[in-house]
């Protein structure tokens, strides 16, 4: 990683303050992550390995933060984990066009906004039986794990109103749920992506640090402190600026 300025101080302030917010929600920060890198003109085939590394490193934490509170519910991740493992590891061998890359990354920020601004029904639940609840845990695990190997984004973001849509955890467990996730299908796809490429995570040090302190505090007061609604409506800030700035990328 050049030695610049832009890279030195302003990305690992940038980094931190992803990595608040997504934790505070159960999520690992990767669209945002991976968002800032494109935008900051790093290679589209070292992005994917920064950002499922750093989601590694975030969700660690805030793993540790939720699952020590037992907010974690094995029933209820299990049917995602099982069909996202395999796909986040065929989304890692993928190689893809730069601009598909970005395109595929700017239409799942776009998504998140969406149901952030638009979804205004969040008492809404599918009243679904138990088969067609693993079916559509199964199904959305293998699309989740597929994206999170070829762009690095983890999922979670997608993942935790599903579960509370199913109507299977409450806000707290669906947060739970989120980041053990992000964890586990960040590590397929980073898995997967070292087996063609290798990365030296000493050159982003600086960025690490960053996650690593903004994902202990944001998933602590997350777990014990925060409102996940009000958290949520910050990280849609979060996610504005990022596709904004993505849009211009792409087009200049």
């Amino acid at each position: 990683m050049e030695a610049v300025p832009y890279i030195d101080y302003l990305l690992p302030l940038l980094f931190f303050i992803v990595a608040f917010v997504y934790s505070s929600v159960g999520m690992g920060g990767g669209s945002s992550y991976t968002a800032i890198m494109v935008i900051a003109g790093m290679s589209t085939l070292v992005i994917p390995m920064v950002s499922l590394s750093l989601n590694l490193f975030v969700t660690t934490i805030g793993s540790y933060n939720y699952l020590r509170n037992k907010h974690g519910k094995l029933r209820i991740i299990l049917p995602f984990l099982f069909s996202a493992i395999p796909f986040a590891y065929v989304g890692g061998a993928l190689h893809l066009p730069k601009q598909v890359f970005l395109w595929i990354l700017l239409s799942s920020l776009i998504l998140v906004a969406i149901r952030i601004y638009f979804w205004k029904d969040t008492g809404f639940r599918w009243q679904l039986n138990h088969r067609g609840k693993i079916v559509i845990s199964l199904i959305a695990g293998s699309i989740l794990g597929l994206v999170a190997g070829i762009v690095g984004i983890g999922g979670g973001v997608y993942l935790v109103p599903l579960i509370i849509m199913l109507n299977i955890g409450t806000q707290k467990e669906a947060a739970a749920a989120g980041v053990v996730f992000v964890w586990v299908v960040s590590l397929s796809g980073l898995v997967s992506r070292l087996h063609y490429n290798s990365i030296d995570l000493s050159e982003y040090i600086p960025l690490i640090v960053a996650v690593i302190m903004g994902g202990f505090l944001g998933s602590y007061m997350g777990s014990f402190k925060f409102n996940p609604k009000t958290m949520e409506k910050i990280l849609g800030l979060v996610i504005l600026v990022a596709i904004a700035l993505l849009i211009k990328k792409i087009a200049f």
